[in-house]
């Protein structure tokens, strides 16, 4: 199915990362903790929030978009308590700003790279080196994420070069600013394939994994998380020993999330 330019700009803007709109940190801090966190985290995350409160009587505001879009806002002084990236890249683009407590840092996650099509498609489509995606296709385009700074659409078109089949599919890729908007446009039968995170597939009933891409073939996937420098809400350092706990480990394993990275 071909992709209307009208559904797809709906797709990014039901999906795009959110900008901040609070007006300062003496507002962050009045409000409670504030994570800024990837977009693929957003399911399971909600749901650790939800434990939190029942455990703490709190709660944290959640920011999800692409990693890059939010260690972008970090850097001109948004004011996030924890950074939860996609990759390791854009926590060691702050941390060389010195915008990370490095001493609270950590891998919390890993996941798998997989590729979706809608859940009436039949067709099963393991990513293989030279594997026909162009041709499953059809008249379609592919959904990724921004392949130059999102960390899905990073790994996946390291992933699809590895196998040889990127030059082919380049020009008939549709880049999203995040992982999310990538999987809106197949669950809504916008794109007749997509490339998400594993857990992405599985938190949506409208797209089902067709294959799944060899852990060699792109860098391992992995989430790290820290505290903000000069974070100074007295509950982001509590918030932070509660997503590492094994209420928290219960509740990603459930949602298909990979612990330690």
């Amino acid at each position: 199915m071909t992709m209307s330019r009208r559904a797809f700009c709906a797709a990014l803007a039901a999906m795009s990362g959110s900008a901040w709109l609070g007006s300062g940190p003496a507002r962050a801090q009045n409000q409670g903790v504030v994570v800024f966190a990837a977009a693929s985290l957003k399911n399971a995350l909600d749901a650790v929030n939800d434990a939190w409160r029942r455990d703490s009587g709190k709660s944290v505001r959640i920011s999800y978009a692409a990693s890059s879009a939010l260690a972008r806002q970090i850097e001109q002084g948004a004011p996030a308590h924890v950074f939860v990236s996609a990759d390791t890249d854009w926590m060691d683009y702050l941390d060389g700003k010195g915008l990370i407590d490095r001493a609270t840092r950590g891998d919390l996650l890993g996941n798998r790279l997989v590729l979706i099509a809608p859940a009436a498609s039949a067709r099963p489509l393991q990513p293989a080196p030279s594997f026909d995606l162009a041709g499953a296709l059809g008249d379609g385009r592919l959904a990724m994420a921004n392949v130059d700074a999102v960390p899905a659409g990073k790994y996946g078109k390291a992933a699809l070069e590895k196998l040889g089949v990127w030059a082919k599919v380049a020009p008939r890729v549709a880049q999203t600013e995040n992982v999310r908007a990538a999987l809106l446009l197949v669950s809504r039968g916008e794109a007749p394939l997509g490339i998400v995170y594993r857990t992405d597939a599985l938190a949506d009933p409208n797209v089902r994994i067709v294959g799944t891409f060899a852990s060699e073939t792109h860098l391992p996937i992995i989430y790290p998380i820290a505290l903000v420098r000069g974070a100074t809400h007295p509950d982001a350092a509590a918030f932070l020993a509660f997503v590492r706990s094994p209420t928290a480990r219960a509740i990603f394993e459930a949602q298909g999330f990979l612990i330690g990275g």
